[in-house]
């Protein structure tokens, strides 16, 4: 009678399932953490914001923008590197996954086999076998390794999420900020456009006095220079824009060609999001996620390490019809059979195996370091850009000041030239006081809406670390909004 693996098979099973895995359980490490903000002491944001999940450009009230964010989220090609690197990440987890059931297959072979002359007429002439059955083995993961492998794996793929998730945020960032200079390149445009006219009307002013013999020509050459300069400025931010329109297109997954924006006009509001409390910034940073996830993936592979201390069983097994004539061959007389269980010990391999542990230790350090040092940076970000939301918002209230006084002192000193009371280069210092007013307080209100989408950006963009846990589906709820590349 033929003798069954099924109990050596059973008892495999068993102490697979209950082994031990060796190596620490992952706990997160602490970090450093305030317990409140301290640029928000004194503070009160103009235009407060609620943050919409996944479309937090939304508080802009901008439909250009809104319109170039959704497309980020389908054409920007970084972005798609990133999925594809989820998707990569994903797939080898299923592949490490696999290492922890039975390997099975069929085979099939057929060989010729002789010897010299002599032989070969004694013996009528070559042999040949014919073979056809099916084998497998069974790595058992009686100290966790495999599991340690495949959650190590698993982490990756968790990070790799994040990373998703962070590339996006990044983009729509940084397409949001562009867009905002873009619009402030155009008022910078419309401002100079006025002071060009304004420019040749004072030329023309001087021309006339010059004529009526009341001025030199001095005054006529300064205001032919001023009004060339402003022509300068004026070409400078067309460049500019066109730069940024550039920029856009490419983030947006298209040739720089085929992109051409209306002229449109600067948000005059500044929302600004609630940065919330310290601690939730763990669960709202996607980049944090990732460093976190990486951490816990380096835990694992500490286990995978110290499993290479103990003994490796694996259950192999064979069936097999063995037969010199094809036909006939799958039949009770020609099989073969064969099983039973290998174990093998690493006694000696020069120390390799207590290096790989303390390689894995030493990562798993560089992965903590790496993981609190990002806190640092996402506390440093969210601390700078409210410190930046502060100081801008008086130091625009005080520029407008600014404005409305050096429009005053040009129209007066501009009268009073026509009058005969004040020379050109009081002209020309007033309108060139005003000018720099006014383009400063459009790079303020720029830079005031950067640093509104840069909070943004800092507490995470609405987006929440719970999408990383969970089964399959949990983790791809992080990609639900990007296009799938495969």
């Amino acid at each position: 009678m033929i003798r069954r693996p099924w109990p050596l098979i059973a008892l495999g099973v068993a102490v697979s399932l209950t082994g031990c895995a060796v190596g620490p359980n992952y706990h997160r490490p602490s970090a450093p953490m305030a317990v409140q903000y301290k640029a928000e002491h004194g503070w009160a944001p103009a235009v407060p914001a609620y943050i919409v999940p996944g479309h937090w450009w939304s508080v802009y009230h901008d439909p250009v923008l809104s319109h170039l964010e959704r497309q980020v989220e389908v054409s920007n090609q970084n972005l798609k590197a990133a999925v594809a690197a989820y998707y990569a990440a994903s797939e080898a987890a299923g592949v490490t996954r696999g290492t922890l059931l039975p390997t099975i297959g069929l085979g099939a072979s057929q060989t010729r086999s002789g010897g010299g002359a002599v032989s070969s007429f004694a013996f009528g002439g070559a042999r040949t076998a014919n073979q056809f059955g099916a084998s497998g083995s069974w790595d058992l993961d009686l100290w966790g390794k495999l599991r340690r492998e495949l959650e190590s794996a698993n982490d990756r793929a968790e990070a790799s999420a994040a990373d998703v998730a962070a590339a996006r945020l990044s983009a729509q960032t940084t397409l949001a900020q562009d867009y905002f200079q873009l619009r402030a390149a155009e008022a910078q445009l419309r401002l100079l456009k006025t002071l060009v006219k304004n420019d040749q009307a004072s030329l023309k002013i001087a021309q006339n006095r010059v004529n009526a013999g009341v001025t030199t020509l001095a005054d006529v050459y300064a205001a032919r220079t001023q009004l060339e300069s402003t022509q300068a400025q004026e070409d400078t931010a067309r460049l500019n824009r066109a730069t940024l329109e550039h920029a856009i297109a490419v983030l947006i997954g298209r040739p720089p060609a085929d992109l051409s924006l209306a002229e449109g006009h600067l948000a005059a509001q500044v929302p600004v999001a609630p940065p919330g409390l310290p601690s939730r910034l763990l669960l709202r940073r996607p980049d944090i996620a990732a460093a976190e996830r990486s951490m816990a993936s380096a835990n694992a592979d500490i286990g995978v390490a110290e499993a290479a201390w103990f003994p490796s069983l694996t259950l192999t097994g064979a069936y097999d019809f063995d037969s010199a004539a094809i036909s006939g061959l799958i039949k009770a007389s020609n099989a073969v059979w064969s099983y039973g269980p290998q174990i093998a010990l690493n006694l000696f391999n020069g120390g390799a195996t207590l290096a790989q542990t303390r390689e894995a230790r030493a990562t798993y350090d560089e992965a903590v370091a790496t993981y609190r040092q990002t806190v640092l940076g996402a506390f440093q970000q969210v601390e700078d850009d409210l410190a930046s939301l502060h100081f801008l918002q008086s130091q625009y209230a005080e520029e407008m000041q600014a404005v409305s006084d050096a429009k005053r002192s040009a129209a007066l000193t501009l009268n009073q030239y026509k009058a005969g009371v004040a020379d050109y280069a009081s002209v020309l210092t007033a309108q060139t006081a005003q000018l720099n007013a006014e383009i400063t307080a459009v790079n303020l209100q720029s830079q005031r809406l950067m640093a509104s989408a840069g909070l943004i950006d800092a507490i995470g963009g609405g987006w929440k670390a719970r999408s990383l846990r969970g089964p399959n589906d949990g983790v791809k709820e992080s990609l639900s909004s990007t296009v799938d590349t495969r």
